[in-house]
C-alpha cells in the first residue's frame, strides 16, 4: 500500500463510502500488518515511509529464509530487492519467483520488477563507475570505465551527467573520480569507494579516505563497496523531486 492508496482509502472513509471497520481491515492487510516468520519480521510499513519496500540483505541468510521474506514483502505485488546474493541463492529465487530479475554481476535479485525504462526521462539517477572492476558494486550501470587515468572519457559524458537529478560515482584505487565529477557537475554526488586496488589501497580504505577528504563540495560518501546505500540515497533525491512536482491533494 502506497501514499495514493492510503489517500484513496481515507477519502472513501470521509465520504461515507466505507465503514471504519472496513478501513481498519484494509489497513491491517496493508502497511500496518505484522508478520512474524520466526526468523524475521518483515517491515510492511517501510514502503509507506520510504517509498520503497524493505530491502533484503541476502549474504548471511539461507535461501529458504530469503524466499519466505520476499514472498511476504511482495504479497501485494510490490517490488522486493535482495542484495549480496551468492549464485546458488539467485538460482533458488529465480525458480521460486519466475518473473523476477536477477543481476549476477551485482549479486542482486528483484522480485515483482517494474517494467524497465528504455531511456532516462524526467528526474533520474546517473551511475558512473571508474573502471570495469568496479561494476559489481553498481546496481546497474549507466556510464562506465571513465576513470581519471583517461580523463577525456569523462569529459565526453558531461552533458548526460548534467541532465541527471543525482549521481552515484563508484571508484577504487585512489578514489579520485567523485571529486572530478562533483567539480564538473552541479548535482548531488554519492561516492562509493570500492575494495579494488593494490596493496596500499588497504581494501578500499585509501579510496574511502580520499573521498571523505574531497575538496569538491556536495560529495557524500558511503561505506566501502556499499553501492546499494548510495543508490538508495540518490533514489530518495529523485523521489523528493517527484513528490514536489505532484499537485497537493
Amino acid at each position: 500500500m502506497n501514499d495514493d492508496e492510503i489517500l484513496e482509502l481515507l477519502a472513501s472513509l470521509g465520504a461515507g463510502n466505507m465503514s471504519p471497520a472496513e478501513a481498519l481491515r484494509r489497513l491491517k492487510a496493508g502497511p500496518f500488518r505484522r508478520s512474524d516468520l520466526g526468523h524475521s519480521q518483515p517491515d510492511h510499513h517501510r514502503r509507506l515511509r520510504h517509498g520503497l519496500n524493505e530491502v533484503v540483505y541476502g549474504e548471511t541468510k539461507t535461501a529458504e529464509q530469503i524466499v519466505g521474506i520476499v514472498a511476504e514483502l511482495g504479497c501485494s505485488g510490490a517490488p522486493v530487492l535482495v542484495t549480496r546474493l551468492q549464485s546458488e541463492k539467485i538460482a533458488v529465487l529465480q525458480a521460486r519467483f519466475s518473473g523476477g530479475r536477477a543481476n549476477a554481476l551485482a549479486r542482486t535479485f528483484l522480485a515483482n520488477p517494474p517494467a524497465p525504462r528504455e531511456a532516462a526521462v524526467g528526474p533520474h539517477v546517473a551511475i558512473v563507475s571508474a573502471g570495469t572492476s568496479d561494476l559489481p558494486v553498481a546496481p546497474f550501470m549507466t556510464i562506465g570505465d571513465v576513470g581519471v587515468s583517461g580523463l577525456h572519457r569523462l569529459l565526453g559524458v558531461v552533458e548526460p551527467l548534467q541532465n541527471a537529478t543525482a549521481i552515484v560515482v563508484i571508484a577504487g584505487m585512489e578514489g579520485a573520480l567523485p571529486s572530478v565529477v562533483a567539480g564538473l557537475v552541479g548535482r548531488p554526488v554519492f561516492a562509493v569507494p570500492t575494495s579494488v586496488g593494490y596493496g596500499a589501497s588497504f581494501g578500499g580504505v585509501a579510496a574511502l579516505l580520499a573521498m571523505l577528504n574531497s575538496c569538491a563540495p556536495g560529495v557524500t560518501v558511503v561505506n566501502i563497496d556499499n553501492g546499494f546505500s548510495a543508490a538508495f540515497a540518490a533514489c530518495q533525491v529523485v523521489r523528493a523531486v517527484n513528490e514536489a512536482r505532484k499537485p497537493s491533494p
